[in-house]
């Protein structure tokens, strides 16, 4: 199934600057420096954006959750960053109860199957 909505998809920059690629969140530091040894960096966060769209448009989506909130899904697919190093990443995304696109939520390390 693909990202229902997908062509429609927002990814906050914030989410990717002060988040997945900020070494002072107490969260996001760690993916940071996985996301930084695929090239990725604060200073190029829309290569990173782009890359996180281009997956949710061509990667199958899975319903992960229902939530209050909204539908949460996970794509999961091979990345490839601008240091030309691959990776399976995961992004999770939401689509609140009164919308009809995804929202970018967070994105972490996928194993390899």
């Amino acid at each position: 199934m693909q990202l229902p909505g997908v062509a429609n998809a927002v990814i906050e920059p914030r989410k990717l600057r002060d988040y997945l690629l900020s070494h002072v969140h107490p969260v996001g530091r760690t993916k940071a420096v996985f996301f930084e040894g695929m090239g990725y960096s604060r200073e190029n966060w829309h290569v990173l954006a782009s890359d996180l769209r281009s997956q949710a448009e061509h990667a199958a989506a899975r319903e992960a959750a229902t939530t209050p909130f909204g539908t949460k899904y996970e794509v999961r697919g091979t990345v490839t960053g601008p240091g030309r190093k691959e990776a399976e990443i995961v992004s999770v995304w939401i689509i609140l109860t009164d919308e009809d696109f995804p929202r970018f939520v967070t994105a972490y390390p996928g194993s390899r199957r």
